[in-house]
């Protein structure tokens, strides 16, 4: 039962990533920085894209994938097309990882340590969920805010 909140959770909020990031009006704002905003939306995307695929994809649905997570804050100008092309990917990542889970993998010990001490694979799913609304609420917010001073 859980597997498939997570699922649609992830889905929803991934989808509003890809329309936030297809909202922006200026392309080259979804790289823009100043004053005390410290990472641009696009890196922010960036983020969560390897996040999700590292601790879902290449963790829980084997998928290989390697992570390089300086180069999430460093890289700078790809395009809104490719954002939303990754992020498109990592849904169906997403979804098939989590098909391959069941109920009893919930409880068992993830086998990355994340955080201090050992979670549950459960509560490292529920953090990744309450981890992508975070940076995605950051996002939405440097778009409004670019936007509406573009004006």
């Amino acid at each position: 039962m859980i597997i498939e909140t997570l699922k649609l959770i992830f889905q929803r909020d991934l989808t509003r990533l890809k329309t936030e990031i297809e909202s922006y009006q200026n392309e080259d704002a979804i790289w823009h920085i100043e004053k005390n905003i410290l990472n641009s939306a696009g890196n922010l995307c960036l983020h969560l894209i390897g996040n999700l695929n590292t601790f879902i994809g290449a963790e829980i649905g084997k998928t290989g994938y390697i992570r390089n997570r300086a180069l999430e804050f460093s890289s700078k100008g790809v395009s809104k097309k490719e954002l939303v092309q990754k992020i498109e990917e990592t849904i169906k990542v997403v979804v098939t990882s989590l098909d391959n889970l069941t109920e009893e993998d919930l409880g068992k010990e993830y086998p990355i340590l994340v955080f201090e001490s050992k979670t549950s694979t459960e509560y490292l799913l529920l953090h990744l969920t309450t981890h992508l609304t975070y940076h995605m609420g950051q996002i939405n917010y440097h778009r409004r805010l670019l936007d509406q001073s573009a004006q």
